[in-house]
């Protein structure tokens, strides 16, 4: 059970193997059953059992920068990385497998990113002063963990509520905030608690807003916008601003042996702008509760919750993309939002008129409810059981804007739905003093559908092949059920004091999205605002995709000191998947251009090593001196076509220098990553050369203060990011290939960074 019970008992205690049960690259934890919250000794800076990496909160608190992306808290995990979006919404990967094929849970919920560009995943609703823990499966989770994905989990938890001892209360907070120069990026966090001994109500809030970032160096050809008045200059990364608001409100009840939560959040984004996606998020609100119950029985452990989520989504052209279109190539005289156009011929629309930017809107329910027991059946058996429900309701249309754009609504996805009812069960076993094994089966059944479909026009002669691709839609059955089930056998070895091996194999299944299933239109204006990979190209759904499924082994080396001072593990892993989600040419294709792709099921294996470690170096005057080191390397091909994988991570390791003497906590860091050269050929992937990062990063405690300063690359290098996708940051982006192909996303330049955080 997670974290059963743990907010009012605070004196932490050795938990046994079986709570850290953690295999392979993959990576499995049991969940923990003690009413003591985990303590594990070491002096690495991220705990790790196995594969599996669990951050507290001192962890991420040196990780926080002045972003308000959550997801950036994972890098330096090993065998994680991110795939650039918008400034609070990177897309974390495992082993080159991302978003809807990772499980990523907030505090128990499963959410659903809302957008044809998925520019709202489950992480985005988090600000990271919020985040109490982050605890990363690389590949194989537990059954109680898993489900609906292939590449491993992400369980992110806010803090335990807090009670007072019996017959008196409590009152405290923290206020934090936080500075970088590059880009003018501004974190504001501030947290409220009250508690007597059974109740307590907490609050937490955030702001954080940041302009476009620079590049260390110039790395286009043109300044132009398509608006008249405003150009960026060369070294500028258009569309990288982003301004978010977070609020949250925990009510929580507290009896001798039970806990009753309730958890109320609320998000705003005003605006999020996206280098590497043809439109801009330009609102987003999410309304969340989470309800929760937890008791310890004579039986065992058991675990209720209930959630509710409501998604409005809006998106249109930002101050960097242009707005007016009476043509496809120069902007007409006029081209400021709120001034007309002059009348041109626009997608074939013979009248001549103007589009006003592409009104996008997303709409989404979620309802789910979860169930776990977990029985102790002797001294060395337990058995964990459970149920999840989860029902998604989501219209996504796009209204009228003139000219081509109308005069109807157009319905990229209408009334869809996607259900999950699955049920699960694991047994672990502590087997004498050398072995701990956990073997689970997970059954799903997954409910996707849609209703028929229209575009902007139904009358001919209408752009871009509406009525006819809407006809075959809708001639289409969209009901489908998908039947997936989940094995995963883990086994951990203690060898000797200096000596882990651990070991795993599973078998994964995810179903398709809503957007990979119901997306329809071939018309290239259409099909290029659905895409969630930033690749600049344009996709089209098939409403009969199968479900993915991969078999994945892995075993891990893990050898340390008997006091765990010293460590170097190594995990390496192959994933072959089935029925594997990836994309051909839709119609004509060309090189070096931006395509029409649509989605299909082929074959492809991942394979590779992820090896970490940490050695102390020594004390001196100035202090504890001790390094750490992650490796990884992941290779994906698609076996059907021979073309590697897109958005594949190339080599690369992080090696930190720290240093801690009394308050002080210092690092200097040195990250290397390789070139990418293996490139998706039907996606058109550009390539990265490679590069090497020295950021610094401070740290002092000072009674109840932290302050945390720094710089991030230091040294002001130029550099592209290698799984950030095409640039699509600026100009006429509504034309598939009015915009330059071939230009990377490039990295930030120096950045320096101030931050504080205070405790009353």
């Amino acid at each position: 059970m997670n974290h059963l019970l743990t907010a009012h008992l605070r004196a932490p205690k050795r938990l046994p193997l079986a709570v850290f049960l953690a295999l392979g690259s993959t990576g499995a934890i049991a969940e923990q059953t003690s009413l003591a919250p985990i303590l594990i000794e070491g002096t690495s800076e991220q705990q790790t059992t196995g594969s599996a990496v669990m951050l507290d909160k001192t962890v991420l608190d040196t990780r926080q920068r002045a972003s308000g992306d959550t997801a950036s808290l994972l890098l330096g995990v090993p065998g994680v990385s991110l795939n650039a979006a918008g400034g609070v919404s990177s897309l974390p990967s495992i082993h080159g497998l991302a978003d809807d094929r990772l499980r990523i849970k907030v505090d128990g919920m499963d959410l659903i990113a809302t957008c044809p560009n998925h520019m709202n995943p489950p992480l985005s609703y988090l600000d990271p002063s919020s985040v109490e823990a982050l605890d990363v499966y690389a590949g194989i989770a537990p059954v109680s963990l898993g489900g609906d994905s292939i590449g491993g989990s992400i369980v992110a938890r806010t803090a335990d509520p807090e009670f007072a001892s019996a017959g008196e209360t409590l009152t405290h907070g923290s206020l934090g905030a936080r500075y970088a120069s590059n880009g003018d990026a501004r974190r504001a966090n501030l947290s409220l608690t009250h508690a007597s001994d059974n109740v307590s109500v907490n609050y937490t809030g955030s702001w954080s807003q940041a302009d476009n970032y620079s590049a260390a160096d110039s790395f286009k050809t043109s300044t132009a916008t398509g608006r008249v008045g405003h150009a960026l200059p060369l070294d500028e990364v258009g569309s990288t601003a982003y301004e978010s608001f977070n609020h949250a409100l925990n009510l929580a009840i507290k009896g001798e042996d039970r806990l009753l939560e309730a958890k109320l959040g609320y998000q705003n984004i005003p605006y999020e702008l996206y280098p590497n996606q043809r439109m801009d998020l330009l609102d987003n609100t999410q309304k969340r509760i989470n309800l929760g119950y937890q008791q310890e029985l004579a039986w065992g452990g058991l675990e209720v919750r209930a959630y509710h989520e409501k998604v409005d989504h809006f998106m249109d052209f930002g101050d960097d993309k242009r707005y007016w279109y009476g043509s496809n190539s120069q902007p007409p005289a006029a081209a400021e939002i709120g001034t007309p156009c002059t009348p041109i011929r626009f997608f074939g629309d013979p009248a001549g008129t103007c589009a006003a930017g592409m009104p996008m809107y997303s709409e989404s329910r979620t309802n789910g409810a979860s169930v776990q027991g977990e029985v102790p059946l002797s001294g060395d058996d337990t058995l964990r059981v459970g149920g999840e429900l989860q029902f998604y309701r989501l219209d996504d249309y796009w209204t009228a804007s003139g000219g081509g754009m109308g005069p109807g609504t157009f319905l990229n996805i209408n009334n869809g739905k996607r259900d999950r009812i699955a049920t699960y069960a694991e047994w672990e076993r502590q087997a004498g003093d050398k072995w701990l094994t956990l073997l689970g089966v997970r059954y799903e059944r997954v409910h996707t559908d849609a209703d028929n479909v229209e575009g902007y026009d139904n009358t001919a002669p209408a752009p871009g092949n509406q009525i006819a691709d809407a006809a075959a839609f809708n001639a289409l059955d969209h009901s489908k059920y998908d039947n997936n089930v989940d094995l995963t056998a883990l086994a951990h070895y203690s060898h000797s004091d200096t000596l882990d091996i651990e070991f795993g194999v599973a078998r994964k299944v995810r179903s398709p999205n809503l957007y990979e299933r119901y997306t329809w239109s071939t018309w290239s204006m259409a099909a290029t605002m659905n895409n969630f990979v930033g690749d600049g190209n344009g996709y089209v759904g098939d409403v009969n995709l199968k479900p993915e499924k991969a078999h994945t082994v892995s075993a891990t080396l893990d050898w340390h000191a008997a006091d765990n001072s010293w460590q170097l593990k190594a995990t390496p892993y192959y994933t072959r998947v089935q029925d594997y989600i990836d994309a051909i040419a839709g119609g004509a294709w060309a090189a070096n251009q931006f395509n029409v792709l649509t989605y299909t099921n082929q074959s492809a294996r991942l394979y590779g090593i992820d090896v970490s470690g940490h050695l102390p170096l020594g004390h001196n005057a100035l202090g504890d001196w001790r390094l750490l080191g992650v490796l990884s390397y992941t290779d994906g091909k698609n076996l059907d076509s021979g073309d590697p994988l897109y958005n594949v991570m190339p080599l690369n390791a992080t090696f930190t220098l720290r240093q801690s003497a009394g308050d002080w906590d210092n690092a200097a860091e040195l990250t290397l990553v390789d070139a990418k050269d293996d490139l998706s050929t039907v996606r058109n992937e550009i390539g990265t050369g490679g590069y090497a990062l020295v950021n610094l990063r401070a740290s002092r405690k000072w009674r109840n203060f932290r302050f945390d300063f720094g710089v991030e690359n230091l040294l002001d290098t130029a550099y592209n990011l290698p799984t950030g996708g095409a640039y699509t940051g600026q100009g006429s982006t509504m034309s598939m290939n009015g915009i330059p192909w071939g230009v990377a996303i490039p990295g930030p330049a120096r950045s320096l960074y101030a931050g504080f955080n205070m405790t009353f």
